[in-house]
C-alpha cells in the first residue's frame, strides 16, 4: 500500500498543462487540445491514447466530457504587463473598456475569461510565465517593454495573443490600432484648424504612444511645420501625468495653441491644468485626445479624439487565439481608427 507522502507525491508529478500531455503523447499541443475537444481532425486511435493519459494521469484542464465527447468552455487568461518603473492601473478606464470587449468577445464565442494576477515586468518575469491552472491560452493587454521577450515566449509553445503594436521583427500575434494613422490623423486634424504650435504628450519608449508620436511627425513635416524639442513632453497614462506635463510646460513660459495627448486621460489632465490658468478651450487651444473611453464624450468640454474599437478588438484577439490552439497560421492584424471631433477642437 502507498504512503499518504508517495500519493502527494504522484499527484504533484501529475501533468497540469496541455504541454505536459503532449509531450508524454508524443504530439503536437494542438493535437492534445483537438483530440480533447473530440476534433474530426484527429484519428480515433489518437483521441484514445490522448483521452486515456489525461485520465490516468488526473489533467487538470479544461477538457470536454471524455465520456460523451460534449465540450466545455474554453479559459482564456488575460495579462496585464507592468513597465518597470511605472504605474499600470487595471483601473484605467481604456484598459476596463478592452477587458469588457474581450468579455463581451468570450461569451459570443462561447469562451471563459479570467483576469490573471500576474503581471509581468521585465526578463525574468515573462522567461518563469506558464499557463495558469486549467488556462488554455493568454491574452497580453499590450507589449510594455517587453517585446523581445515576447518573442522569446513564442518558443515555449505557451499559446498566446498581446493587444498592442506591430514591431518590425515580431515573432508572436498581435492586434492593434494603427497607431500611426491614428496620430497623423489626430494633429492633421489640429493643423487643418490652423494651430502651429502643437504639444506632443505621452512616452515615446512605448511601442503604441511611440507610433502615435511618428505620425504627429509625419503630419508636422508634410504641412512644413518644423519639430520643436520643446513641444515634446513625456507624461503617463493618466490623469495627474497629463495635468503636470502641462503645469511644466506653462511654468517654462511655453504658450501652445494646440495639444495632441497620447491617452485621453492625458488630455483631460491637459485640459485642468489650462483651464485652472485661465486658457480658453478651445479658442486659445485645441485639444486632441486618444482611446474615446466612455467618458471623453462627458467632459467639459467634450474631447476630440482618435477611437479605438474595443469590441472588435476582443473579437479578433479570442479568434486568433482560439486558431493558434488549433494550431492555425495566424498573422497580425491592424485595425483602423476614427477621429471623433467634439467641443475641445471647436465642433
Amino acid at each position: 500500500m502507498k504512503t499518504q507522502d508517495e500519493i502527494e507525491q504522484e499527484e504533484d508529478a501529475s501533468p497540469r498543462r496541455l504541454q505536459d500531455l503532449a509531450e508524454m503523447a508524443g504530439v503536437s499541443i494542438a493535437t492534445v487540445s483537438r483530440a480533447l475537444r473530440n476534433s474530426p481532425l484527429v484519428s480515433d486511435r489518437t483521441k484514445v491514447k490522448i483521452r486515456k493519459l489525461a485520465r490516468d494521469s488526473r489533467y487538470e484542464g479544461r477538457t470536454m466530457g471524455m465520456a460523451t465527447g460534449a465540450s466545455t468552455s474554453p479559459l482564456l487568461s488575460m495579462v496585464v504587463p507592468s513597465p518597470q518603473g511605472r504605474d499600470r492601473r487595471i483601473s484605467d478606464p481604456f484598459l476596463l473598456e478592452l477587458i469588457g470587449g474581450l468579455a463581451d468577445a468570450g461569451q459570443e464565442k462561447g469562451c471563459d475569461i479570467m483576469l490573471s494576477h500576474v503581471m509581468p515586468s521585465d526578463s525574468s518575469s515573462i522567461s518563469k510565465l506558464e499557463l495558469p491552472s486549467h488556462s488554455e491560452g493568454l491574452i497580453f493587454l499590450g507589449q510594455s517593454t517587453l517585446h523581445t521577450h515576447l518573442n522569446k515566449l513564442v518558443k515555449k509553445s505557451v499559446p498566446f495573443v498581446v493587444w498592442g503594436a506591430m514591431q518590425d521583427d515580431q515573432l508572436y500575434c498581435s492586434v492593434g490600432s494603427d497607431n500611426l494613422q491614428g496620430g497623423q490623423r489626430a494633429t492633421d486634424h489640429l493643423i487643418r484648424l490652423g494651430r502651429k504650435k502643437i504639444v506632443f504628450l505621452g512616452n515615446i519608449d512605448a511601442p503604441e504612444s511611440a507610433l502615435r508620436f511618428q505620425g504627429y511627425q509625419r503630419a508636422l513635416h508634410k504641412a512644413g511645420i518644423p519639430l520643436d524639442p520643446a513641444l515634446i513632453r513625456p507624461a503617463d497614462f493618466h490623469f495627474e501625468s497629463g495635468a503636470e506635463a502641462v503645469e511644466t510646460l506653462l511654468e517654462a513660459g511655453i504658450k501652445p495653441d494646440g495639444v495632441f495627448a497620447a491617452s485621453d486621460l492625458i488630455a483631460m489632465g491637459a485640459v485642468r491644468a489650462l483651464t485652472q490658468r485661465n486658457i480658453r478651450i478651445p479658442d486659445d487651444v485645441s485639444i486632441v485626445g486618444y482611446d474615446d473611453i466612455r467618458m471623453a464624450s462627458y467632459t467639459s468640454p467634450a474631447l476630440t479624439t482618435v477611437r479605438q474599437d474595443v469590441s472588435r478588438a476582443g473579437r479578433r484577439l479570442i479568434d486568433k487565439l482560439l486558431r493558434i490552439r488549433e494550431g492555425d497560421q495566424v498573422r497580425s492584424e491592424l485595425l483602423p481608427t476614427d477621429l471623433i471631433v467634439r467641443e475641445s477642437c471647436g465642433a
